[in-house]
């Protein structure tokens, strides 16, 4: 399976060290309670699934040892998350190859991080997230993002990775607080997938974008962005496919099917910038109802 073939690429994201259940598998190297977790993301729809060792990086035999778990039951390419070069290494040989090619998440801008796990990627000759960020500070636009991008794809055309192996990630930022980056996000995924002919694949952490809002927005909110950044142009994100809802607007159903369509038409304003968000930006709608019956 090439990535090129997955529409969208949807990179399960709970197998991952910060959750006190998988942590502790990890530490004890116990092998159910992430396989459970991994089969159940590929049920509910992941083509593709992220290994989040994080903190754990110091451990270099934690990965690979979730590569091969996983893929004893699940017959999908692995995404690679860890901050170790050599604990990636040890990953990125440990990946079965047989139903597709990892893919390292991930690099940047950023001289120490370009310089240490790009040459992995011409090594494996596997695919590479490169984020768009270079520096301390948040890129100010999507000018800013592109502008990293080709450096990125500079020096990745000095090691020979091919620009088919590189997935932009334009860095989606939590709407509560930065909901002036939602549209800055959105015009970068266009422009980064014209740097080159075939485009530029893309992809990003969709559930940074509902970091900090209350429960009940969640589902709505990330299957709204969702709907806009894919329209943009996306390859795929970085899921919960455990989250029923988004799933089920993720593999096509209409989204005013799946949410009560004026919540639709408020979120698409608020991500666009037309009115400002705040924990309660959909209450109004119900409250606004329920006073006009009142009235009435």
């Amino acid at each position: 399976m090439d990535l090129s073939n997955l529409n969208p690429i949807l990179i399960g994201e709970r197998v991952n060290v910060r959750t006190v259940k998988l942590g502790k598998a990890m530490k004890n190297r116990e092998k159910g309670p992430i396989q459970e977790v991994a089969v159940k993301q590929i049920e509910n729809g992941a083509n593709m699934l992220d290994m989040n060792v994080g903190p754990c990086s110091d451990d270099i035999e934690v990965l690979p040892w979730i590569v091969e778990t996983v893929q004893e039951v699940c017959k999908v390419p692995l995404c690679l998350d860890s901050t170790n070069v050599q604990a990636m290494d040890i990953g990125l040989s440990a990946h079965k190859n047989d139903w597709g090619l990892p893919l390292i998440n991930s690099c940047s801008g950023e001289e120490e991080r370009l310089n240490n796990f790009m040459p992995l990627a011409a090594k494996h000759n596997c695919y590479i997230i490169g984020l768009t960020l270079a520096g301390s500070g948040l890129p100010a636009d999507a000018n800013a993002r592109a502008s990293i991008a080709v450096d990125i794809m500079t020096k990745a055309a000095e090691l020979g990775v091919s620009p088919e192996k590189i997935l932009f990630d334009p860095l989606a930022m939590t709407v509560k607080g930065n909901q002036d980056q939602a549209m800055k996000v959105i015009e970068a995924i266009t422009i980064l997938g014209s740097l080159n002919e075939p485009p530029m694949k893309t992809v990003l952490g969709l559930s940074n974008i509902v970091s900090m809002c209350p429960a009940f927005m969640k589902p709505l909110l990330t299957s709204i962005y969702w709907t806009m950044l894919r329209d943009a142009g996306l390859s795929g994100a970085i899921i919960d496919p455990t989250d029923e809802e988004f799933m089920r607007v993720a593999k096509g159903e209409d989204i005013k099917s799946v949410f009560k369509p004026e919540h639709v038409d408020k979120s698409i304003r608020m991500f666009k910038g037309e009115i400002l968000f705040a924990d309660s930006f959909l209450c109004c709608i119900t409250l606004g109802k329920l006073i006009l019956i009142f009235y009435i």
